[in-house]
């Protein structure tokens, strides 16, 4: 039987932070874009008393399955939805919602992902090449693995790892073929890229976020979001996101600044041709980070980086 983490053991990353941002207190219907566990959509209704209420969503059913029992409580006061968060436009729709005073995403990989051996996230557990958020795709990381041409797979491994020994990779990777498993895989890779004990990061971890973000089509959703966001935010409403990698993060930077300005033509152009409209204006000038204690009791928040803006 496969295991099943439990609520316990999710621990939302940057919550006093969001908290803080968001202040569910003072606003009214917030969407958590990404509810996961529902670690934060928890502690965002409960700030926000019982006139809060929360619009719920996420690709991953069986997440769905669990927040559901998080949020048990709070009857009355939360919707679930099956979906992308890419698709919160077409979503309100479906409810009859015309706007939120606040909108949360906690990008990447989650918990109950990363810990269910089964699902194929971590190449720290023995698990199928799977990797699917939503296992209602088709493409997996095992058909990426083993049927993608050296070239595609060395330049999918460069773009979405940022992993600089790509070409030498892919060669161990195509070698290697068929390559059936997590910890297999992880071998190949740390092999080809002569990965030492004592470094700090393993050498699979690059690799296997590049075939995540290839599997679930990742930043392509995020600049969608965040422009439907931006049309879905009331005046004075907040969107804050946690995104976990560099280009997590640049696509969420490079959205907000579009966003906040009236014109985003380069400097050499004398009169503005771009015809860009300003959204947000940027509540937070360079990320905020999790803290070192946060770090020491959840080392998964380390890489964490969150960005919020508000509508104008």
């Amino acid at each position: 039987m496969a295991s099943q983490p439990t609520r316990s053991v999710h621990v939302p990353v940057l919550l006093e932070e969001v908290l803080q941002f968001l202040e569910p207190q003072r606003r009214g219907l917030v969407l958590d874009a990404t509810i996961g566990l529902g670690g934060h959509a928890s502690a965002i209704l409960d700030v926000a008393g019982p006139a809060g209420h929360l619009l719920g969503i996420d690709r991953d059913v069986e997440a769905l399955h669990l927040a559901a029992e998080r949020l048990a409580r709070f009857r009355g006061q939360y919707q679930l939805v099956h979906g992308r968060f890419s698709e919160i436009r077409e979503i309100a729709a479906q409810k009859g919602i015309e706007s939120f005073q606040g909108i949360l995403a906690d990008l990447g990989v989650s918990s109950l992902q990363l810990d269910s051996p089964e699902r194929g996230f971590s190449f720290q557990r023995e698990g199928p090449l799977d990797m699917r958020m939503d296992r209602g795709l088709d493409l997996t990381a095992g058909e990426i693995v083993n049927h993608y041409p050296e070239r595609d797979l060395a330049n999918l491994i460069f773009t979405y790892g940022e992993e600089r020994h790509s070409r030498r990779i892919a060669r161990a990777i195509v070698k290697a073929r068929p390559l059936r498993s997590t910890k297999v895989l992880a071998e190949v890779i740390a092999k080809a890229a002569r990965f030492r004990a004592h470094q700090q990061i393993h050498a699979a971890t690059r690799t296997f976020q590049a075939l995540r973000i290839f599997v679930n089509d990742e930043l392509a959703q995020i600049s969608k979001f965040i422009q439907a966001a931006a049309d879905l935010l009331a005046s004075g409403g907040r969107i804050a996101i946690i995104s976990f990698h560099s280009l997590e993060d640049r696509v969420v930077k490079e959205c907000f600044r579009k966003l906040s300005r009236n014109c985003v033509c380069p400097p050499e152009i004398p009169l503005c041709q771009c015809g860009n409209r300003r959204w947000l204006k940027l509540v937070t000038k360079k990320p905020v980070v999790p803290s070192q204690a946060e770090i020491e009791r959840n080392p998964r928040s380390r890489s964490a980086k969150l960005r919020v803006a508000e509508k104008i």
